[in-house]
């Protein structure tokens, strides 16, 4: 009694548990149709919102809820546009595909933002640093005296950069910069007569802030104010501590190499140009899909067809089989002629073995287009697929002029008209290269107010060195003087620069010209190639609807001999081997039926494909490719 209880115990938990997997099941795929792919980006005030990272969903890689809702008891039961539907919501190259437009998306912004190649690294040191004239260092510095051990240790480093062809763009968006350095340290002096004692110690503290903004013309504007405080034990110094800060706005701008919005924003409107291409790719890419699951479709239509035509002639081998050994039963036919039946049927069971693989694996393939994780999907593992729409031929082609095709295809290709984008944005990749040529020519010029103050030492004092009163004083004190521009300095010049040959910056040119040419040539021959290619399709179609006429007819005469041979040998008037003989003639012409029937749909859609059109002939919006959920009904 116990063993039974927990029997059904468990048998009701298993329930629970398959209940629970479902449920989870439904919402993943409900899940898996409707998020969205599209970086969010974090919301937060604006002061530090550009400093938080941006949230990228997870790949969707579950099937959407449409596969699901048309199986029926164990059968996928599909029309082309349910194939076409699930190929835009499920396929996985689609899915790929549609990142592409979002990845240039944030390129342009990349590119909006000039600057040089990603990943260039920069370092700088300014602990233990003092304004020029500052204390026993400053003064010693401004004596363009260089003692070992006077800077701290500290060390300064130049910035690392990575070689670019073509001018670097500026950098565009405004730029602020906060340092400040404190710094304790003791330096012997081998010297004193400027410290007074043999063992310099001082507390340092520097602050620098700058704002800097790049512009397209080819220059760009920094602010940049510093403010350097200093104590130290030297006797000599005047003011002890100090404070000396300093207002610096500075400019400069290429005249030459560099100069010009065009040269500057060349990298902007290249990731335009992509943003427009990957478009282009995407269709490309959906028209791709969409032919081979037509292609893949109407092929599974053809061999369901035709392992119904098997099993049909499998019946009628077993039939005259059975016939043949009655009359061997009455005596009025040998039994030798049995084999002859016998070995009929093994070939009708042969080919309906071999039917039946075909329409497996073509069965296979078209589940791998709609479906995004394939046979992983318990849904689709075991499901067998129903086509609901059969090929049909129209009565007669009615197509257009070739003039007529051309200028669809032109008009509608993607691959071609990308092919026309890469061939304008490698014209305005060139601008740089060719403004690369010149030599470099830039005006600078900057003006800085500084100021100075502090508190009067007293060891200076009773030393009699007295410091000048309008120094005496407070940051304030200082700050006044940098507004008063008490102490302005500017500066201006130019800087040429020409490399002698200057054999780099040409050969960059010349390969990036001779690039531009080759691609001219290779998108001047796939335009030539297109007359070829729908040349080809149209008599494709043709060639392959006057064989499908062909094959009707001799299936029909077929048939027909088939049955009258069927009739002749009733009344004894042929022999087994001439009705099996026409058995396998009608066979043959039935699968030469159905092979050019699937002929003429594999001509008619590479057709479509060729023109460009194949999305319109089969009501397939971009849009809902590019969202994920098809609106085919």
């Amino acid at each position: 009694m116990m063993h039974a209880f927990r029997k059904m115990r468990g048998e009701r938990d298993r329930r629970y548990f398959n209940s629970a997997v479902a449920v989870l099941l439904c919402c993943s795929v409900a899940w898996g149709q409707t998020a969205s792919i599209e970086p969010q980006r974090p919301s937060a005030p604006v002061l530090w919102r550009p400093y938080l990272a941006t949230t990228v969903p997870p790949a969707r890689l579950l099937n959407s809820g449409r596969l699901a809702r048309l199986v029926r008891a164990g059968t996928l039961y599909l029309t082309a546009q349910d194939a076409v539907a699930l190929a835009l919501e499920n396929n996985i190259d689609i899915e790929i595909a549609r990142y592409n437009a979002i990845s240039a998306d944030w390129k342009i912004e990349r590119a909006q933002a000039g600057g040089a190649l990603p990943g260039v690294p920069s370092a700088a040191s300014q602990a233990g640093t003092v304004a020029s004239g500052q204390g026993v260092a400053g003064s010693q510095a401004a004596a363009g005296i260089n003692i070992n051990g006077s800077n701290g240790g500290a060390s300064n480093t130049g910035n690392a950069t990575i070689a670019q062809v073509g001018p670097v763009t500026q950098t565009l968006d405004p730029s602020i910069q906060d340092t400040s350095a404190f710094a304790h340290r003791s330096a012997p002096q081998p010297n004193s007569q400027l410290s007074g004692l043999p063992n310099l110690v001082s507390d340092t503290r520097s602050y620098s802030s700058s704002i800097q903004e790049g512009f397209l013309l080819g220059g760009s504007v920094t602010l940049t104010y510093n403010e350097h405080y200093l104590r130290e034990n030297a006797p000599t110094d005047f003011l002890n501590p100090s404070m000396a800060p300093q207002l610096l706005i500075s400019g400069q701008l290429s005249l030459l190499r560099g100069f010009g919005v065009g040269v500057n924003e060349r990298t902007i409107t290249v990731a335009k140009i992509n943003r427009q291409t990957s478009d282009l790719n995407f269709r490309a890419q959906v028209i791709s899909v969409v032919a081979s699951v037509l292609n893949a479709y109407y092929t599974l239509v053809a061999d369901r067809d035709d392992v119904t035509a098997k099993k049909s002639t499998l019946e009628v081998s077993r039939s005259f089989l059975e016939e043949n050994r009655k009359r061997v039963e009455l005596g009025t036919l040998a039994p030798l002629d049995i084999t002859t039946a016998e070995s009929q049927l093994a070939v009708s069971e042969q080919d309906l073995v071999v039917s039946e693989a075909n329409l497996e694996q073509k069965e296979l393939q078209l589940k791998n287009l709609i479906s995004r994780i394939g046979l992983a999907d318990p849904v689709l593992k075991s499901v067998h697929i129903e086509p609901l729409d059969r090929i049909a031929i129209p009565d007669k082609d009615e197509l257009p002029p070739v003039g007529d095709l051309m200028k669809t295809a032109l008009a509608n290709r993607s691959d071609l008209l990308a092919e026309v984008a890469n061939i304008k944005t490698a014209e305005v990749s060139a601008l740089g290269t060719t403004n690369g040529i010149l030599p470099s020519l830039t005006v600078f010029a900057s003006q800085s107010q500084a100021g100075l103050a502090g508190t009067p030492n007293p060891t200076a004092q009773r030393a009699g060195r007295v410091a000048d009163p309008y120094f005496v004083g407070g940051m304030g004190n200082a700050l006044g003087q940098v507004l008063r521009r008490d102490f302005p300095s500017e500066r201006a010049g130019v800087l040429f620069s020409a490399p002698l040959g200057n054999r780099q910056a040409q050969a960059d040119f010349g390969i990036d010209q001779l690039s531009l040419r080759q691609t001219q040539l290779a998108t001047q021959k796939d335009l030539k190639q297109l007359e070829v290619d729908v040349l080809s399709a149209v008599v494709a179609v043709k060639q392959s609807r006057a064989r499908y006429e062909a094959a009707v007819r001799n299936r029909i005469l077929a048939e027909q001999l088939f049955a009258a041979e069927q009739k002749k040998y009733a009344l004894g008037a042929s022999t087994p081997y001439t009705v099996v003989q026409n058995q396998r003639d009608l066979a043959a012409a039935k699968s030469s039926e159905t092979a050019a029937l699937v002929g003429y749909s594999d001509g008619r859609v590479t057709l479509d494909q060729t023109l460009g059109t194949i999305l319109d002939a089969n009501h397939v919006a971009i849009a809902d490719a590019k969202s994920g959920v098809s609106g085919l009904k």
